[in-house]
């Protein structure tokens, strides 16, 4: 790659297309991509080391004898609570069996009882639809069977280490994008006909997260900085189950877990989902989360328990998830798990139409970062790994309308204006203010606190600076969107306002980091 030092114009790469992020949505992208031209794909730390690679809980599709299309189709509505794009869902679970049959055929290993799939259960899911590669290793499978389907192509490039920063735009097209190489610590300028951002998602902005560090929202948050409509970004999912123990990660433990018969209890034992929804631990992700806080709040307790001691098979049906536990001094075969919710996943994001487009010319997005609608308030279980797949197939397709149009050669270098605030409040206030529960007064509060700490230069940032660049921009982001709805619906929770409202029922779009509406 070609370098520049910060502080003096970078050296220019080019390339035909190029894809940011490296999970399941980019490579699937990158593989159709390739057909017409050449795809450098942009990987921010290394090549394993991505949102799509933690997926433990499985991929969902309507494949099994007693399972239909439509019935799919309908669960995903029904967990959205009322904002699910019903023509983004419909081309989710159509396209979503045969996507799967294509990752079989390129060689995916999910798990099987003889020579038949295996299809579990997970909460909001009406049947048994969802595969698991290794028990608990789904993500790591996809990725591995998309990383070497891409790798085997000739036009397709990786580079490793490469934080992109920032588009470049130029007559309101983005025309490319800045990078830090990690390597080196150098700025350099890549320039394509289109660009997709696949970056993943956003948990890093919350000080409780499952996700891995390299989940700083930079896709949502250069998107918004190059004009790109934002929308839903106020709906963040909170898995209720992540491990709290001290000194541990908040590692995942997944509704797999809960679909194979878990319990929750709390100090005294007893299992309090019972009293407060139908379907007790199976019941809606933030359902549980805040049926969990609730439960916190009344005891005083910093965690509550999941219980698989009365189940058979864990060590073997879950060795990841059995081990991870092992190591931090839990054996689930013989003793509960302390958990505590987490964020975990961002309905909202960059908005696109049904093909990976936004709003800016030759700007593209898919998977995590993007928001079709697709999830609507709330994401069903194990629809996230389906959406990379099917979503990012059909960016890549879209993508090949540049070929033979070539990017504009020139671009206005980006303004590097950092904030002030340091990494841990700012965590710390997202989670406090705009985390499972928000009020008015939290959220103003927040957005106070980032308007004052707003403006300071870096003469020789590294990527720590540009991942809390994005980080103070994300939060702001959600703030501002979860400011603006006075409901709560699905992901989205006002104690002041606890209630869904029909004026609401519609997506919010925020356009330059400010204006909120909804449409």
């Amino acid at each position: 790659m070609y370098h520049g030092g910060i502080g003096q114009p970078p050296e220019i790469l080019t390339t035909d297309f190029l894809v940011v992020g490296a999970g399941v949505a980019g490579l699937r992208a990158a593989v159709e991509l390739c057909k017409a031209g050449e795809v450098v794909v942009l990987a921010k730390d290394s090549m394993e080391e991505s949102a799509s690679q933690y997926a433990q809980g499985g991929i969902a599709a309507a494949l099994s004898d007693d399972d239909q299309i439509e019935l799919h189709e309908q669960d995903t509505i029904a967990a959205g609570d009322g904002l699910c794009n019903r023509d983004a869902v419909h081309v989710l679970v159509e396209e979503g069996p045969d996507a799967i049959r294509q990752l079989i055929h390129w060689g995916a290993e999910f798990d099987r009882e003889g020579s038949k799939l295996l299809f579990a259960r997970e909460g909001a899911h009406s049947r048994s639809r969802v595969l698991h590669a290794h028990g608990d290793s789904t993500g790591r499978e996809i990725v591995r069977t998309l990383y070497w389907r891409a790798a085997s192509l000739p036009r397709i490039r990786f580079e490793s280490f490469a934080s992109v920063t920032d588009l470049l735009v130029e007559d309101g097209e983005v025309v490319g994008v800045l990078a830090l190489d990690g390597n080196r610590g150098q700025l350099i300028s890549i320039r394509a006909r289109a660009v997709l951002l696949a970056t993943g998602g956003l948990g890093r902005v919350f000080k409780e997260t499952t996700n891995p560090d390299v989940a700083t929202g930079d896709g949502v948050a250069m998107a918004s900085r190059a004009g790109a409509d934002i929308s839903d970004i106020e709906f963040v999912q909170f898995h209720p189950t992540a491990l709290h123990l001290e000194g541990a990660p908040r590692f995942l433990l997944s509704e797999a877990l809960r679909g194979e018969g878990a319990y929750l209890r709390n100090r005294k034992g007893e299992r309090f989902m019972l009293a407060r929804h139908p379907l007790a631990e199976l019941a809606p992700r933030d359902v549980v989360s805040r049926s969990i806080v609730e439960e916190l709040a009344a005891s005083g307790e910093d965690h509550v328990y999941l219980d698989l001691t009365h189940l058979s098979g864990i060590r073997q049906r879950f060795p990841r998830i059995y081990e991870t536990c092992l190591h931090f001094g839990i054996d689930l075969e013989r003793q509960p798990a302390p958990v505590h919710p987490a964020a975990h996943y961002a309905m909202g994001g960059v908005r696109t139409d049904l093909h990976g487009r936004t709003n800016v010319p030759r700007l593209y997005a898919a998977g995590e970062v993007a928001c079709t609608g697709v999830h609507g308030a709330n994401r069903l279980a194990s629809n996230s790994l389906l959406e990379g797949v099917v979503f990012g197939a059909r960016a890549g397709t879209a993508m090949k309308d540049w070929t033979g149009r070539p990017a504009p050669t020139r671009s206005q270098p980006p303004n590097l204006v950092f904030p002030e605030i340091e990494e841990n409040e700012l965590r710390e206030l997202a989670w406090q203010h705009a985390g499972l529960v928000r009020h008015a007064n939290g959220l103003r509060l927040l957005l106070d606190r980032l308007e004052e700490t707003r403006h300071r230069t870096i003469a020789m940032p590294e990527r720590c600076h540009f991942e809390l660049r994005s980080l103070f921009t994300v939060a702001g982001l959600i703030a501002r969107c979860a400011e603006a709805r006075q409901e709560s619906r699905g992901g989205h929770y006002r104690s002041d306002f606890p209630y869904k409202r029909e004026e609401f029922q519609k997506h919010s779009v925020i356009r330059q980091g400010l204006h909120v509406s909804f449409e």
